[in-house]
Parts: structure tokens; C-alpha cells; sequence
């Protein structure tokens, strides 16, 4: 077969795939006019993807009423014919997830470590993860298509190597080489915040969208952009470090990084925490005093539970950390001008206190109306956003942007 052809039906196939996932259930007549292919290419590709046994064909009826004649036929994906591995490592804790096509959970695990662990330590606890998860839940490794990872800091996708995680104290660590030799698998490892927003982009509100900025705010602020239904990553894979944008240049606190002022200095966790701690020293019998006196629970959980009790300090401290958010994504609408911005981390949890604040000010700041069109929303994936983004980036280049149906008959 040319190199020509192949990728023709490359490019074919994805199409018909991507259909599949986002229609779920469609006739051959319906896939035909949505990817513009022909009835016979339709006919060809179809019958390859059901010989591999991806894809059904099942008569259904269109209403409970009798119908003359069979039953119309439809395509679907069958979710459960592969699975897909994500894993997210975050600050002092990873989670490993087995999903089928759809991103639908089957397994999923979460592991504490060490701050600054030695990185061949933590990558073993991922690797002896996934193997327990796999064989827990008798997932045969034929039908496993690939590993994704998410990583704190600066990756080199085409490598597979994470060149610089401050927070995790990591630095030049071959996370794919090192969990591909470990597992078996194909392994693909990309920025855990840009991950998300390809959670977001391919299963979640963002999929209906052609622009679309995924925001995620904990112990750093970083962003991801999905433009097209593909990920947009700059010229040296770091675009969406919107947590360094200077936000105070004069007077501002020093960043990790080495400006002062930036985003990260004003609205990530460890900058709410130590606002909220100066406000119960200022006010040791107020309701944020006694929340941090209460053991349960993590420090930013007591800060929201401060609001929720109605502590007027905390309220207004959120509002202005709200505002300052509103103003780095009003710069984001200025550039990028997308139709939606997803939020994730703290900002689901103090989404009632920071949320409407954040709208007003992109509102307003935004030039002309942009603000007035963008889309602002908290995840529906809650904590899970990071390692479905790694499965859903392992489901993208394993199965629905790959070219082994092309190349030659065999299982996927």
C-alpha cells in the first residue's frame, strides 16, 4: 500500500472513530454525511473496524410503536473491547485509573509519597500500581492500548522525558522510557494541567467547543489549551504557564520562578493558606482562628469551611483573590479568545465564593465583549479531571489518533 493511500485511510479511519465517540450511536448513511466519505469507504473501513472487534452493528427501534420493515441499523463503539491506563502525579500523590473507550472509569487507585522523593522510587510505586490494578480486575494486557501520564512541570512530549518539576523537585526523569520498560506498555507523557484540558475537550462540556482553556489552580496555577480538538503547546511546550504571568510587578511577592507579582504568588493554595492564617492571627477568637485549631481535614478545607460559616474576613479575601483570577483569564480571553474556560482544583471547591467573582471581572476586563461570550465553568470530573485527561490522552494516540489500522490487518 502507498504511503499516499495509507494515509488517506489513516485520516479515514480516525474520522469514522472520533464519529463514533462523540455520536455514540449513527447509520452508515448518517457516518457517510458527517466525515464526507463515500458509502463504499464507509462499507470498507466499517467491516475492518468490526472484524477487529471495536465497533457493533445492532438494529434498534425508533419509537415504542410498531414499525414496518427491520429495525434501523446503527454503529456504536463497543467501551469495553480496550482500556486505556492514566496516571497523574501530582504534588505528594498519584493516582493510576483503567478506563475503557469512553473514558469511563473501571479501576482507579490514589497513592500518598514524599514531597522531593527520589523519582525512581515514586515511578516504581507507579509501576508496581498499574500491575496490581490490571490484574485485580482481570484485564487482559492485549486489550490494554497504552499508558498516559500527566506530570507536574515542563515535559518534552516527543521524548517522554519531564526536563523540570520544581514542586516535586525532579529534574531530566525519562517517565515514559522508564514506566514503558516497567509495564510493557506504550507509554505517552504530556503536562498534567494541559491533560485536563483534554478531559475536557474530548469527554467532558469542552467538546462541543472549538476553542476552549482548561484553568487548574492548586499549589501551582497552569493552564491548558485545546484548539480544533487538538492540544496547542508553544513552541517549547510551555504554553498555559498562566500562574507566571505578572500580575504586581512592583512590590509583588517573589514566585518559585524567580519574578515577583506573578498569578501564582496571589491566588494558588499555599497563597490562600498563609492569607488565611494572617487573618485568624488577627482575630484569634474569629471563625477562621477556630477552624485551623480543628485537626480534620486539610488546611484549604478549613479556610472554605470558614467561609461557608460566614467568617466576613475570609469571604472578602476570596473575592479578592477571585479578582485577580478574573483579570489573568480576561488577559487569556484577549488572546486566545475561546468559547470556553473550564476551572479546576481549589477553584471547584471555593466555587461558590470565587466563581461569580471571577465572571464579573473577565466580564468587565475583557476587551469589547468577549468577556460577555465566554463560557466560564468549574469541571464535572472533580479530583479524577488529571488522570482522565492522562487516560483520555492515552485513548487519543493509542486508539482514535492512530495509524496501525493502516499499516497493517491486525487487533489494535
Amino acid at each position: 500500500m502507498g504511503s499516499n493511500q495509507v494515509t488517506a485511510k489513516s485520516h479515514n479511519i480516525r474520522s469514522i472513530l472520533k464519529t463514533l465517540l462523540h455520536q455514540r450511536q449513527i447509520s452508515r448513511v448518517e457516518l457517510a454525511g458527517i466525515t464526507g466519505l463515500t458509502t463504499a469507504t464507509i462499507t470498507n473501513l466499517v467491516n475492518e473496524l468490526l472484524r477487529q472487534g471495536v465497533v457493533r452493528e445492532e438494529g434498534i427501534e425508533l419509537s415504542d410503536s410498531p414499525r414496518v420493515g427491520r429495525p434501523r441499523m446503527v454503529l456504536e463503539l463497543i467501551p469495553k473491547a480496550r482500556y486505556a491506563i492514566g496516571v497523574h502525579i501530582g504534588i505528594g500523590e498519584f493516582r493510576v485509573i483503567i478506563t475503557d473507550l469512553i473514558a469511563k472509569p473501571i479501576a482507579e487507585s490514589t497513592i500518598q509519597y514524599e514531597v522531593c522523593q527520589d523519582a525512581a522510587v515514586v515511578i516504581d510505586a507507579i509501576i508496581r500500581q498499574i500491575k496490581h490494578l490490571v490484574q485485580q480486575n482481570g484485564i487482559p494486557n492485549e486489550t490494554i492500548i497504552g499508558i498516559g501520564v500527566g506530570a507536574s512541570g515542563l515535559v518534552n512530549v516527543e521524548t517522554g522525558v519531564n526536563i523540570n518539576a520544581p514542586n516535586l523537585c525532579w529534574q531530566d526523569i525519562p517517565l515514559r522510557d522508564m514506566i514503558s520498560h516497567g509495564t510493557g506498555f506504550p507509554v505517552i507523557v504530556d503536562n498534567n494541567v494541559r491533560l485536563m484540558s483534554l478531559a475536557e475537550a474530548m469527554f467532558g462540556d469542552g467538546k462541543s467547543v472549538n476553542a476552549m482553556a482548561f484553568v487548574y489552580a492548586r499549589i501551582g496555577v497552569g493552564a491548558g489549551l485545546v484548539v480544533n480538538g487538538s492540544l496547542y503547546r508553544g513552541m517549547a511546550a510551555g504554553a498555559g504557564e498562566i500562574g507566571h504571568s505578572v500580575v504586581i510587578p512592583d512590590g509583588g511577592e517573589i514566585c518559585r520562578c524567580g519574578n515577583h507579582g506573578c498569578l501564582e504568588t496571589l491566588v494558588s493554595e499555599p497563597a490562600i493558606i498563609r492569607l488565611a492564617q494572617q487573618l485568624a492571627e488577627a482575630n484569634p477568637d474569629g471563625i477562621m482562628a477556630r477552624e485551623l485549631q480543628n485537626g480534620n481535614g486539610s488546611l484549604i478545607d478549613h479556610v472554605f469551611a470558614a467561609a461557608q460559616a460566614g467568617d466576613i474576613a475570609v469571604l472578602e479575601m476570596l473575592k479578592d483573590r477571585a479578582r485577580y483570577f478574573g483579570i489573568a483569564l480576561a488577559n487569556l480571553v484577549n488572546i486566545l479568545n475561546p468559547e470556553m474556560i473550564v476551572l479546576g482544583g481549589l477553584l471547584v471547591q471555593g466555587e461558590a465564593y470565587m466563581l461569580p467573582v471571577i465572571q464579573n471581572t473577565v466580564r468587565k476586563c475583557a476587551f469589547s465583549h468577549m468577556g460577555d461570550q465566554v463560557e466560564i465553568r468549574t469541571t464535572r470530573f472533580g479530583h479524577q479531571t488529571g488522570v482522565i485527561g492522562a487516560a483520555a490522552f492515552a485513548l487519543n494516540t493509542f486508539f482514535y489518533d492512530s495509524i496501525e489500522f493502516s499499516e497493517q490487518e491486525k487487533t489494535i
